[in-house]
């Protein structure tokens, strides 16, 4: 007879690049995702959820540290992580799990405790410590690669090629499906590795997994018949200016990001800048970033299934997200970056198969990446440190809603470029200057720049496509005064806080000191 699980499972699930309104659970009038819907309808779905950085690396680094970028420090891709940080696996790891990847983490590592030669220093793809790797599938994909090899799909022209139309040499937006079909896809791979590792645990021994599946993140192609899903007529219209010229004359920085946009790097082969596609190429595009999510959708599914035949359904909490959003469109944009709210506003679902009294409710209230951290560690039982700048959605969870909880969202951008310094020579500024922080309320959004690039202010009620700067009409000054003053407490309040509540006494230390493996 099998013995009964002494602890819950955990599985993480993060998607590269989804947006939070694209999910038809949160009421998308076109996008279809039935079973992350399913995963809703028996647990809590977060609706103004948001990334605390972009792009991949200081975005997973805030959920995986739970703390915000200012104190993370991890600022570009290939910022290296400082060891000094606890991280949710090591945590997981001191409650007696053995925390296990399939996919990737995008950790650098901190190169003050590697040696000068090592491999790991010449990537920003590392693994977060505290991970026992299953299946790594960084960026080059060749574990995939020699997997579909191995199914006799010809994988010879490699990463990003591999991802090319089938037959097509064109320089339009086509919806053509690549050589490998729905089930040969990287999300399916991942899946597919990860049910095999399920098979693998003892019934009555509490798991922890992360699976890090890719999609919906470019280059935008997928398999039939997700590649002719979608009607490129339909969906939202797009939020920005009336023309990429008018879009650029709002802000310096805006000017730079639409002048850096290459085709080539969200559709492979393809040549010209995003901000010039007409319309209808965005749309075009924007259907097969539909059509992928709809991929990712039916492993997620595969994997509901799996885990019901295995019998850990009922044991497993299950944590549904995104590291960052996706422009798609949006003022003349794809991608992730900057400040709009396409790029920061992510899903978020939480399955607690103990807490059935919440299933299918829906939290309207601002919720942040480092909110996950915490949120995990409570739910197995363990107290969140206090220095931690995220707060347990536990509460939430619980059918409770807590006395005090944040009333706007926050985020931050870097957008130096140390190897290479061009951000930097273009903007006149210094590394450290090259950087925005945001805090959005349900009224309004205030963007501050460093090195004296001016702010921006969004009356969202009035202007949700956030394309008419108020922060310089006299009538806002003083909004724009009190946002400043908002975000510059915010700072002064999340100041790294480790050892700060941590005070020696004459009879003792008085506090709780981080520990970690």
């Amino acid at each position: 007879m099998a013995k009964k699980p002494t602890k819950p499972n955990v599985l993480l699930i993060t998607c590269d690049q989804w947006r939070g309104d694209s999910l038809s659970a949160a009421g998308h009038p076109t996008v279809k995702t039935p079973n992350a819907d399913a995963l809703a309808r028996e647990g809590v779905l977060f609706s103004q959820h948001y990334a605390g950085a972009a792009p991949c690396s200081p975005a997973r680094a805030c959920l995986y540290t739970g703390l915000y970028q200012m104190n993370n420090r991890v600022c570009r891709n290939g910022t290296p992580l400082d060891a000094r940080h606890d991280t949710i696996s090591l945590a997981a790891r001191r409650l007696g799990y053995d925390p296990t990847l399939f996919g990737y983490t995008d950790v650098a590592p901190d190169p003050r405790l590697v040696a000068p030669g090592d491999p790991w220093l010449r990537s920003y793809e590392g693994v977060l410590p505290g991970f026992t790797v299953r299946q790594f599938l960084p960026e080059h994909q060749k574990p995939w690669l020699s997997w579909l090899a191995g199914r006799g799909v010809d994988s010879s022209a490699g990463f990003p090629d591999i991802h090319r139309p089938r037959g097509k040499v064109s320089q339009q937006v086509t919806d053509a499906p690549p050589i490998y079909s729905r089930d040969e896809t990287p999300t399916a791979f991942l899946a597919g590795e990860f049910t095999r590792w399920l098979g693998e645990q003892e019934s009555d021994a509490g798991w922890f997994a992360h699976i890090s599946f890719i999609s919906p993140h470019p280059p935008f192609i997928v398999p039939e018949p997700y590649n002719t899903l979608y009607d490129p007529a339909d969906g939202p219209g797009f939020k920005r200016a009336e023309t990429p010229e008018a879009e650029a004359a709002a802000h310096p920085y805006l000017a730079w990001e639409l002048s850096q946009q290459q085709r080539s790097k969200f559709v492979p082969g393809l040549d010209g800048k995003v901000s010039t596609w007409g319309d209808e190429s965005f749309r075009k595009v924007r259907a097969l970033y539909y059509g992928m999510i709809s991929e990712v959708d039916a492993q997620l599914g595969n994997l509901w299934r799996k885990l019901k035949e295995a019998g850990a359904w009922d044991n497993t909490i299950i944590v549904l997200t995104s590291d960052h959003a996706e422009m798609m469109g949006d003022h003349y944009m794809l991608g992730k970056g900057g400040f709009f709210d396409g790029s920061y506003h992510i899903p978020l679902i939480i399955r607690d198969p103990r807490r059935a009294q919440t299933a299918g409710t829906r939290v309207d209230r601002f919720t942040a990446a480092v909110d996950i951290m915490p949120t995990l560690l409570e739910l197995l039982g363990s107290d969140a440190p206090a220095y931690l700048d995220g707060k347990s959605l536990k509460p939430f969870l619980d059918g409770a809603l807590p006395v005090a909880w944040r009333d706007a969202a926050h985020w931050e951008y870097d957008f130096r470029s140390v190897a290479e310094g061009s951000t930097e020579a273009h903007f006149g500024l210094a590394s450290q200057q090259c950087n925005l922080a945001v805090v959005r309320t349900a009224q309004h959004k205030y963007v501050h720049f460093g090195g004296g690039l001016p702010p921006l202010l969004y009356d969202l009620r009035d202007d949700p496509g956030e394309t008419r700067n108020v922060a310089a009409d006299a009538g806002y000054l003083g909004l724009r005064l009190e946002f400043a003053e908002r975000l510059l407490a915010w700072r002064a309040e999340h100041l790294d806080q480790s050892l700060a509540l941590v005070e020696l006494t004459q009879e003792g230390v008085v506090g709780t000191v981080p520990r970690r493996i």
